[in-house]
């Protein structure tokens, strides 16, 4: 098929489209698609009680799911167990709750395929909304974008495995965010290594900008990330209240629910004024933070590929994170003094560190916020020139390039 057909693109979320990296993500290739003359349509979750953040993509362009309402019962199920809104984990739905999420999407999405009448589906996350497409619809590509939490969810649900399999081993094509995601899928999901693409993901270069940083003191630091253990934030509030000087300020962006964020709640509380939390925020106004920060913290213990170091080092942002493989991939090759990678701890499960190894993880912190704060001190502007090419791989249209060659590879 030639490359310059326009396409009738199905997109597919089983939780909000906004709020986590992946609804970014979905928003993002809906826009660069409608940039090359495509036509995009969305299928997603949300729950009656809040707005949707919708950037350049008109409700008339969406069909939702309706959750803990008209539609389904409960809560959103979230792809990661903690999520910055009211959820529920899969792990506690019952036979009969997976059965009536399946049966509820699949109507919409049986509705929505015979008026809108896609050329492909692209659904994000190999996981049951995925499995369900493929089934229901041997016709039409499937093609699907892996974020990291879909395997994580895999390993912690085994009672849902076969019945993510049964369709997502079909799958005309996995799209990954790394070579690591990739290697899990031909081990677990029994795809071909040729039906697995790494497309990475990728940052709003409009938004993320560079601009002049404030003098220190203080050194302004930002965690963006939803407050739970498995970002590895409990850790980084304990690290942070042994270092008086150089003077330092920590904003927490995001959200969370539970006995988790209690308690980074209160372990903020104890930095006093020094720690200032936010709570979900715009993009927009994330950006209106990076933007004069010096330094961006993610000591996280698990993680796909995370647009939020894209976005932060595009700002000018310091990094201080931990050295996951999608880290690796973003920021591993490159040889600079602002950014400072931390030895992940040795993990239970995918996300859960051994107990022995948490005194050390924080120490490792400590001493690599040290060294951050204190080269901000002495230069709080940092020179981009050294990542431009990195950053370049990593821009939405960049990204919707190597999706988009998937896109007609498999139609």
């Amino acid at each position: 098929m030639a490359t310059h057909k326009k396409l009738k693109i199905l997109h597919v979320l089983g939780q909000r489209p906004d709020s986590t990296g992946s609804g970014i993500y979905l928003q993002s290739m809906m826009r660069e698609a409608a940039k090359c003359g495509h036509n995009n349509f969305m299928i997603a979750g949300i729950q009656p009680d809040s707005d949707v953040e919708l950037h350049g993509i008109s409700l008339e362009q969406c069909r939702f799911v309706r959750f803990n309402g008209s539609d389904i019962p409960f809560r959103i199920p979230g792809m990661t167990d903690i999520m910055p809104y009211p959820s529920t984990r899969f792990a506690d739905l019952s036979a009969q709750d997976i059965e009536k999420y399946e049966t509820v999407f699949a109507c919409v999405l049986t509705e929505t395929v015979a008026s809108f009448r896609p050329d492909i589906i692209h659904s994000h996350h190999n996981w049951l909304i995925s499995s369900l497409s493929r089934r229901l619809f041997r016709n039409i590509p499937v093609v699907t974008t892996c974020h990291g939490t879909d395997l994580r969810q895999f390993h912690n649900c085994p009672h849902l495995r076969e019945k993510v399999l049964s369709g997502c081993r079909h799958l005309d094509a996995a799209m990954v965010l790394t070579g690591a995601q990739k290697d899990y899928i031909v081990m677990n999901y029994r795809l071909p290594p040729e039906k697995i693409i790494v497309t990475g993901a990728g940052y709003n270069d409009s938004l993320f900008t560079t601009g002049s940083k404030p003098s220190p003191p203080p050194v302004q630091l930002v965690y963006a990330g939803k407050l739970l253990n498995a970002k590895g934030l409990p850790w980084l509030l304990k690290a942070l209240k042994t270092i008086s000087t150089p003077e330092w300020q920590l904003h927490i962006v995001g959200g969370g629910s539970g006995k988790e964020k209690e308690e980074c709640m209160r372990l903020a509380q104890d930095l006093g004024e020094r720690g200032v939390v936010h709570g979900q925020i715009p993009q927009a106004r994330l950006a209106a933070f990076f933007n004069k920060a010096h330094i961006f913290v993610l000591p996280s213990l698990f993680e796909g590929l995370p647009l939020v170091v894209l976005e932060a080092l595009a700002s000018g942002c310091r990094v201080v994170a931990t050295d996951l493989p999608g880290v690796m991939e973003v920021a591993g090759n490159v040889k600079a003094d602002y950014i400072t990678l931390i030895r992940t701890p040795r993990l239970r499960k995918m996300d859960q560190p051994y107990p022995e190894d948490l005194a050390a993880f924080e120490q490792n912190i400590a001493q690599a916020l040290r060294i951050q704060i204190a080269r901000a001190v002495k230069r709080p502007r940092i020179d981009l020139s050294l990542i431009e090419d990195e950053l370049s791989v990593f821009t939405w249209k960049g990204v919707f390039d190597r999706v988009q060659k998937v896109y007609f590879k498999v139609i």
